[in-house]
C-alpha cells in the first residue's frame, strides 16, 4: 500500500487515536487536534496530515510518534480491508473463514487451508484473532509487514491483516500434526507470532498459506569440474531463485585459467566465465518479481583463479568483461594461510608465501584417491585439532616438482583481499578448518576430509556439502531422453529468530523455543522445493537454524554497555541457555516423531559434540543422556542470519549487530521516513550512544567468540569499518577474528560505502 493512497476515515476515529496514543505514549496531541478543525470537512485530507504530522514528528526526542503513525496507518489498513472484504470497518477483522474462502477461490491461498481444517476449527481460531496484538508494531514495522507481506489480491489491494497472516502461519506450518493436538499447536505458534516474541524468515513470512512459493531460506549447492555440473547448476539455482531463496555456491573444484581440457594445453577459461553466467541468471530470474536473484560463489585462497579475477569481480577498476558486480563473494580460508600472515622477518616485513594450484592439476599430478578411488583434491581435507592433514597435503603439493603452481605473499593476497572488501563490501571470509572441526555431522565422510566447503549468501550455514553428477543418460521406448542424477548434498536451511528483547524480558524462552523448533521442523515436511536433491538433503539432515535479533536493544533495556566484559559475558549466559532450550527441543521432537536419518555416528549420538564445547553441568549431562537414548530430530539447529527487514517488523535492532544510528531516514523505492533506537529514552540512550562505526570492533569479535561456542552453525557477522582505515588495523580484526575461533565473517562495512542490501531471504 503506498503511503500517499489513503481511504477515507472519520475525524472522530481519528481523535480518538489521538486521545489514546496520548496517554499511552505521553504526547502532546494538543497542536496537531487544532490544525484539524479547519480539515475537518475532508476526511482524507485528515487522515493525511495527522499522519504526516506524525511521521514528520518522530526524533530522538520524541520516538513515540512511532506508535501514534503506527495506529492511524492501521486505521488506513481497516478501511481498505473492510472495503474490499465487505464489511463495516468499525469491527477491524471480518470473517476469517471467508478470507479463506475467497483468496483460495481466487488462488492466493492454497486449497490446503480448507482441506485441512474444518470451517468449526477455523471460527474457532477467528476467536483467538486479537486486533490489540497490532498496536505492538512501530510505524516502519507495520508499514514493512503490509507491503511486502500481507496478502493482497492480483490488482495488490489488501484483503489480510496483521494478525491474520500471523493465524495462517501457525496454520500452515501446524497442518500435518495429529488432529488431537493440532489446534493447540495452531494457538501456541499464533502466541508466539502475535506478541512479537519471534519471526519466521522472510520466505514463511510471505509464503505460508499461499499457492506459490517456497518457505526455505537459503541453499547451498557444490559444483563440480565438468561442463554437466556447471550447467545443471545453472538451471538449479535459477529454479531455487525464481521461488525467493538465498543461494551459496561453491566453485572451488572447477578448473583453473590455462588448466588443460581433455589434455590440450592452455585451453581452460577458469571460474571468472561461468561465474559472469551465474551472475546473468541472478539478474535475469526475478525473486518472485520482487527483486532480482542474490547468490554468493565461494573459492578457495589456494586456487589458482583466486588471484586471476576473482578478488576483482566486483571492483570497479580493470577489464568489465571480468566482471559480475551482481555476484557476492566469499574466501575459504584454512588455518596455515592466516599462519603465513604471521611470519615475518627480523624487520618485521611480512615474509609468509602462499602458493595457489589449479585444482583440476592437483588430482591429476598427486594421486590422492578416497576409499572408493574418486580422486581427492587440496579442498578435500582440512586440519583437525590434532592432525594437520590439509598442512601436510598442502606441503605436498608444494614440494611436488610437476605440479604447476603460483607463487605470491601470503600478504600481497590478504592485502587483494581487504582492498575488495573497503571497496565493494566482499569477500566474506570462511574459515574452513574451524567449521569442519566445528562440523557435527563429520562422521558422512570422516578420517579429517572436509564435509563442508563454503557458507550460503549471508554466511550463517555451515552443513555437509557434495556436487550432484550425472550418471547415465539413455533413451527409453517411447524415445524419450532420460537424465539419471546421483542426488549430492544440496544444502536446504529453514529459519526463524527470537525477538531477544521481547522474550527475555517476559520470561518466555524455554516455553517458546519449544515451539518454535516445532515450526521450523515442520517446515522441511510441508515445504515444496523444486529442486529435487535439496528436497530429499532437507529430508535427510533436518537441518533448521534457530537465531536471533535485538542484541544492541537488548543490552541497552538491560543497562549493558556494548563495549564491556559484562556484554561478553552476558552473551555467553544467554547463549548457553539458548542451546540448551534449542537442543532439548530438538530431542524431545525426536522422541515423539524420530531422530533424522544420520544421527547414529553423529557427535550428537556420541556425545563428542558436548565434551568438545565443555558442557559438564548436571542439566547438560542429562540432556547428553536422554539424546543417546532418544535422539535429535535436527542434524544442525542453530544460526544467527542477518534479520534487518524482520527484525524491523519487530520493532528492534538487526540481527547481532550494533545500532545504525540512534535516529535516521529510512529509505526505499517506495518510501522515506525517520526511525529511532527501539525503546530511546534517557535510560537506553547512553547504551545506543556509540554506534556501529563508533565501537571497537574487538568488543564485537569477543562478544560473537563468545555466543559462536554455543551455535552449532555459523552467525552473520558484519565488520564496521572507517573508510580511511589502515591496512594493518584491518588485518589485525581479521587475525582476531580467527584467533576467536569465529567461523565467518560477513561484509566489512566501510563509512564510504553505500548500505549494502542484505540477502531478505535470509532474515528471519
Amino acid at each position: 500500500m503506498n503511503m500517499d493512497t489513503y481511504v477515507h476515515t472519520n475525524l472522530e476515529s481519528v481523535l480518538e487515536e489521538l486521545n489514546r496514543a496520548s496517554i499511552l505514549y505521553k504526547i502532546d496531541v494538543d497542536p496537531l487536534i487544532q490544525q484539524l478543525e479547519e480539515l475537518k470537512q475532508n476526511d482524507a485530507a485528515v487522515n493525511r496530515h495527522t499522519l504526516h504530522y506524525s511521521l514528520n514528528k518522530i526524533s530522538m526526542d520524541e520516538p513515540n510518534w512511532t506508535f501514534l503513525a503506527a495506529h492511524l496507518y492501521l486505521n488506513e489498513l481497516y478501511a481498505e480491508a473492510s472495503k474490499n472484504r465487505g464489511y463495516k470497518m468499525n469491527v477491524k477483522y471480518g470473517d476469517f473463514y471467508s478470507l479463506i474462502k475467497k483468496l483460495t477461490s481466487i488462488g492466493i491461498y492454497s486449497e490446503d487451508l480448507l482441506a485441512f481444517y474444518s470451517k468449526e476449527e477455523i471460527d474457532q481460531l477467528d476467536i483467538l484473532i486479537d486486533p490489540e496484538k497490532d498496536y505492538l508494531f512501530n510505524y516502519i514495522g507495520l508499514f514493512l509487514l503490509a507491503d511486502r507481506y500481507l496478502a493482497k489480491d492480483y490488482e495488490k489491494n489488501i484483503y489480510e491483516l496483521p494478525q491474520e497472516r500471523f493465524m495462517i502461519i501457525a496454520m500452515t506450518l501446524m497442518k500435518n500434526e495429529d488432529k488431537a493436538k493440532r489446534m493447540s499447536l495452531v494457538k501456541e505458534a499464533y502466541w508466539a507470532l502475535s506478541n512479537l516474541y519471534m519471526t519466521v524468515a522472510t520466505p514463511t513470512l510471505a509464503n505460508a498459506g499461499k499457492s506459490y512459493g517456497q518457505l526455505s531460506s537459503c541453499f547451498i549447492d557444490t559444483v563440480d569440474d565438468s561442463l554437466d555440473s556447471i550447467y545443471l547448476n545453472n538451471w538449479d539455482i535459477a529454479r531455487l531463485s525464481k521461488d525467493g531463496g538465498g543461494i551459496g555456491i561453491y566453485y572451488g573444484k572447477v578448473r583453473a585459467l590455462g588448466s588443460d581440457i581433455k589434455q590440450f594445453k592452455g585451453n581452460s577459461s577458469g571460474v571468472i566465465p561461468w561465474i559472469r553466467l551465474v551472475n546473468d541468471t541472478a539478474v535475469s530470474v526475478d525473486q518472485l518479481g520482487q527483486r532480482q536473484g542474490a547468490i554468493a560463489i565461494y573459492l578457495d585462497v589456494f586456487h589458482k583463479d583466486i588471484m586471476n579475477g576473482f578478488l576483482d569481480i566486483k571492483t570497479n577498476n580493470g577489464d568489465e568483461r571480468r566482471k559480475a558486480h551482481d555476484i557476492f563473494t566469499g574466501v575459504a580460508i584454512p588455518d596455515l594461510f592466516m599462519k603465513k600472515l604471521e611470519e615475518v622477518d627480523g624487520t618485521g616485513r611480512s615474509i609468509g608465501e602462499w602458493h595457489t594450484f589449479c585444482p583440476h592439476q592437483v588430482k591429476q599430478i598427486m594421486g590422492w584417491k578416497d576409499e572408493n578411488g574418486n580422486p581427492l583434491g587440496l579442498e578435500d581435507f582440512y586440519d583437525e585439532s590434532d592432525k594437520k592433514l590439509f598442512t601436510e597435503k598442502y606441503e605436498e603439493a608444494v614440494n611436488h616438482p610437476l605440479l604447476p603452481r603460483k607463487n605470491y605473499r601470503a600478504m600481497d593476497v590478504m592485502a587483494r583481499i581487504m582492498v575488495s572488501q573497503l571497496e565493494a563490501g566482499t569477500p566474506y571470509m570462511f574459515y574452513r578448518d574451524e567449521v569442519n572441526r566445528q562440523n557435527p555431522n563429520k562422521h558422512v565422510k570422516g578420517n579429517g576430509r572436509t564435509s563442508v566447503y563454503s557458507s550460503n549468501l549471508c554466511t550463517e550455514i555451515m552443513q555437509n556439502m557434495s556436487a550432484t553428477v550425472i550418471q547415465n543418460e539413455y533413451q527409453d521406448e517411447d524415445g524419450n531422453i532420460i537424465i539419471v542424477r546421483k542426488p549430492g548434498d544440496f544444502v536446504v536451511c529453514n529459519l526463524s529468530s527470537i525477538h531477544l528483547p521481547n522474550a527475555v524480558k517476559a520470561g518466555v524462552l524455554e516455553r517458546l523455543i519449544q515451539i518454535q523448533m516445532r515450526m521450523l521442523d515442520n517446515t522441511i515436511d510441508i515445504n515444496q522445493i523444486s529442486v529435487g536433491q535439496a528436497k530429499w538433503t532437507n529430508q535427510k539432515y533436518r537441518a533448521v537454524g534457530l537465531g536471533t535479533f535485538g542484541w544492541h536493544h537488548l543490552l541497552a533495556i538491560k543497562g549493558i554497555h556494548w563495549e564491556s566484559d559484562e556484554a561478553v559475558e552476558y552473551a555467553n549466559d544467554l547463549y548457553e541457555d539458548i542451546a540448551y532450550f534449542t537442543i532439548h527441543a530438538s530431542m524431545e521432537l525426536a522422541k515423539e516423531k524420530g531422530a533424522y536419518k544420520l544421527f547414529h555416528g553423529s557427535e550428537w549420538h556420541s556425545g563428542e559434540y558436548f565434551k568438545r564445547k565443555d558442557y559438564s553441568s548436571d542439566r547438560w549431562k542429562d540432556l547428553q543422556e536422554d539424546i543417546r537414548n532418544n535422539g535429535v530430530r535436527n542434524g544442525w539447529m542453530m544460526a544467527v542470519a542477518p534479520n534487518s527487514s524482520t527484525a524491523k517488523i519487530g520493532g528492534s535492532t538487526d540481527g547481532i549487530d550494533p545500532l545504525y544510528a540512534i535516529e535516521y531516514a529510512e529509505e526505499k523505492k517506495n518510501f522515506k521516513f525517520k526511525v529511532t533506537a527501539p525503546d530511546l529514552d534517557h535510560n537506553t540512550y547512553n547504551y545506543y550512544r556509540r554506534v556501529r562505526h563508533e565501537l571497537n570492533q574487538l568488543w564485537s569479535i569477543k562478544q560473537n567468540a563468545a555466543r559462536q561456542r554455543h551455535i552449532d552453525q555459523s552467525i552473520s557477522f558484519n565488520l564496521y569499518v572507517r573508510h580511511d582505515i589502515k591496512a594493518r588495523d584491518l588485518l589485525q580484526l581479521h587475525l582476531e577474528a580467527w584467533k576467536h575461533g569465529l567461523k565467518t565473517t560477513y561484509y566489512v562495512r566501510s563509512t564510504s560505502q553505500t548500505e549494502i542490501a542484505d540477502c531478505e531471504a535470509c532474515h528471519s
